[in-house]
Order: structure tokens, then C-alpha cells, then sequence
């Protein structure tokens, strides 16, 4: 497989957003979304979803939730490939019931916005990130669903369930960034029920790469001998087949979304890296533009996601 480098620039020093930027935020963002819509991109619901949300946290306790992150699930509640990968996770859950649900580190909303919805449900939400669990631990209060999620700051390989415990399980942009990914998917497999699901979603191309940067986003890692650290796997056909299909099966259900042009995703992914000005209120609009659905991963110029559904039998 593959590997390339990226030298991400050194960090700019962060700046609060002026009053002119606050207003563009949260003046445009909904015309941007509104332009979005015509393209029928994945994410927009789940993006209402998660403003109502942020009403909830405001009028519930949110002492552990800042205003700024109240702000954000407002008016930039989904970014980047996240309106493709929330979205179509979202679509495959609608229709499928659900009593014990275990996440397993995707990013805080999509959980916590799935147990907001299913109250019949009660969810375990595991992330190895101390510091990220806190921030997680301060929605899940202010959501008012204390009482039916419980969180553990544990890798996969350490969590204390048992075999066929869960009726779901959802792993949104993380399984590529484990250098043993097909133990993690085997682990999550193990503790799935009988007749239960797995979400799955990972970067993808058509051809595999092995990605490594000179910032350690996660502070899990050691840096290699050049001074990089592992960022994630993209994953072409072959290595789908090779790390997941080969325990799972093939998906039951999938949706592909890729770049129409290489190498947009990562100038955008750069610019948030680095503290440098970035648009994020505009966002839904251009990934509706530089992005497009793809049948096949071999066809995709650049970098995508796909998203995948397996069912235990």
C-alpha cells in the first residue's frame, strides 16, 4: 500500500470571531444550507436535527457545554465529509429499532442526537480521548440523558461487554484511523446480537493510501523515525475486501460520496488544521459542489467516504 506524507503548516494563533464574523455566521449559514438543498446532499436533516438540539442544551443544564459549542451545533453542526457520512448513517437508522447501542468514539453529535431521538434506547459511548469524553460527558448532561448513557474512556479492545450484547453499533470516521483496524471491526462484530447492525464509515479512493502527518491530532501516538504520525487508512476496493468485508461480509447497504476534483478536501482539511480563516459557514454549499455520489470507489478522482450497513445473521 501507499504511503504519503503531509507537512501541515505550524498552527496560527487562534482569534475569537469578530462581531462582523458572528454575523456572517450566523446570517448566511442558512442561505448556504438553503443553496445546498438543490443539490440533495445527505446531512441537511440531520444538520436541523442538531440545531434543535442545541436548543435543548440551552434551556437544559449546560454547564459543561460552552456557548461557542452551542453556537457551533446551531449554525456549523456538520462540516467536511461529516454531511455525507452523518447523513447517510442517519438514513439507514431511520427504520430500525433499537434497545441497547453501543458508539464507538465517532465524532459527539451523531451519537448523542441518535439517543435524543430513540427514547426507548440506552447507549454506551466509549472514547480512549480523556479530555474529548469530558466535552461529551457535558452534551450528553445538558440533553438530559444522563440517565440512559453511560461513558467509558477505553479503547475497543477494553470495553467490559459481553459477546451479542448490542442491537446496534456505530462507528462514524474512526476505524481508519486504527492502525489494527480489522481486530477493532472484528471486536465490534463479536458484541453485536444476532439480527443486529453495524454502521461503518471510512475515507475512501480508488486506490489505497496509508496516510501519515507531522501532527499527532489524537496525542495517542509515538512519532515514527521521520517524525510523523499514522492518520488513517484510505480504503480502495481491495483493502475493504481485505479488512472488513473478510469478517463482515459484504455491506448489506452502502453509499459512496467522493471529491469531483483531487485535492479539495485536503486545502479545507489544511486551512481548519491550522487555525487559518476558513469559511465554515459556507460549507454545506461547497461540499454540495465538490463533492458528487459515486457507484463505484475506482471512479472517484480523489478521496471520498463511504458509508456501510452490515447485519449479523
Amino acid at each position: 500500500m501507499k504511503k504519503t506524507y503531509t507537512q501541515v503548516p505550524p498552527i496560527q494563533v487562534a482569534t475569537r470571531l469578530g462581531r462582523i464574523e458572528r454575523l456572517l455566521w450566523s446570517t448566511t449559514f442558512p442561505l448556504y444550507w438553503l443553496g445546498a438543498r438543490r443539490y440533495e446532499i445527505p446531512g441537511l436533516r440531520f444538520a436541523s436535527d442538531s440545531a434543535r438540539l442545541a436548543l435543548r442544551s440551552l434551556l437544559g443544564n449546560h454547564d459543561g457545554v460552552s456557548y461557542a459549542e452551542i453556537y457551533r451545533m446551531l449554525f456549523t453542526p456538520v462540516e467536511s465529509t461529516r454531511y455525507f457520512e452523518f447523513g447517510l448513517a442517519w438514513d439507514l437508522l431511520s427504520n430500525i429499532s433499537i434497545g441497547r447501542y453501543l458508539d464507538v468514539s465517532s465524532p459527539r453529535l451523531f451519537p448523542v442526537a441518535l439517543m435524543s431521538q430513540r427514547r426507548e434506547s440506552t447507549g454506551e459511548l466509549i472514547n480512549p480521548n480523556r479530555e474529548d469524553l469530558k466535552l461529551t460527558a457535558g452534551l450528553v448532561r445538558a440533553c438530559g440523558l444522563a440517565d440512559r448513557c453511560t461513558l467509558w474512556n477505553c479503547l475497543i479492545e477494553e470495553v467490559p461487554f459481553s459477546p451479542s450484547t448490542f442491537d446496534l453499533i456505530t462507528s462514524i470516521s474512526v476505524v481508519e484511523h486504527i492502525p489494527a483496524d480489522t481486530n477493532a471491526v472484528q471486536q465490534m462484530w463479536g458484541l453485536l446480537k444476532p439480527g443486529g447492525r453495524l454502521i461503518l464509515s471510512v475515507p475512501c479512493a480508488a486506490v489505497a493510501e496509508e496516510q501519515y502527518i507531522n501532527v499527532d491530532h489524537f496525542g495517542l501516538q509515538q512519532p515514527d523515525e521521520k517524525g510523523f504520525f499514522f492518520l488513517q487508512y484510505v480504503y480502495d476496493e481491495a483493502l475493504l475486501q481485505e479488512r472488513f468485508y473478510s469478517v463482515l461480509g459484504r455491506p448489506t447497504r452502502h453509499g459512496v460520496y467522493g471529491e469531483k476534483e483531487s485535492g479539495s478536501l485536503r486545502r479545507g482539511l489544511i486551512k481548519k488544521w491550522t487555525g487559518a480563516r476558513y469559511p465554515r459557514w459556507r460549507e454545506p454549499y461547497t461540499m454540495a459542489q465538490e463533492f458528487q455520489r459515486y457507484q463505484n470507489l475506482r471512479d472517484i478522482p480523489g478521496e471520498g467516504v463511504i458509508v456501510m450497513e452490515f447485519e449479523k445473521k
